[in-house]
Formats: structure tokens, C-alpha cells, sequence
């Protein structure tokens, strides 16, 4: 999956996912929408942000997430010598 709207710059925020280069970590909007938080108060709080940041960063994390699981999940998967 490619993700337009995400960046990642080890001279920036620590080298975190952010979001269009801007000093917005992605695990802040998802930590801000799993508050309860609705779209335009996450709007609001960053005037810099559009709607469509607040989409690919859920499914960024969505992603992320998917494929750390795998890997946790499914060992057996994973290219091993036997």
C-alpha cells in the first residue's frame, strides 16, 4: 500500500510518521480519533491538516499495525533456516 500524505524524516520529530512533512506525528491524530475526538475538532486543533490526512492516518496505522501482527502472529512465515 502506498501512503501519499505520510513522511517519514529521521531530521524531523525524531524520525517518527508524520504527516505531509508537517511537525504532526500520525500517532497523535489516531491517538486524538480513538479519544472520541470528531474529525473537525482534530481539524480545528491542526488548521494545517485536511480530512484526507486524517484518513490515510488511520489507515496508515491500520497498516502499520497489520504488519506487525503478522509477523508476531505467524513466526512460522518468516524465512528460517530449519
Amino acid at each position: 500500500m502506498k501512503f501519499t500524505r505520510i513522511t517519514v524524516n529521521p531530521n524531523q520529530m525524531g524520525g517518527v510518521s508524520c504527516i505531509r512533512g508537517l511537525r504532526i506525528p500520525v500517532a497523535t491524530v489516531v491517538g486524538m480519533f480513538a479519544e472520541r475526538m470528531q474529525e473537525n475538532e482534530i481539524l480545528q486543533a491542526f488548521p494545517d491538516l485536511e480530512s484526507e490526512d486524517i484518513t490515510e492516518a488511520l489507515q496508515y496505522a491500520a497498516f502499520s499495525n497489520a504488519e506487525n501482527s503478522k509477523i508476531m502472529l505467524f513466526p512460522w512465515e518468516m524465512n528460517t533456516q530449519r
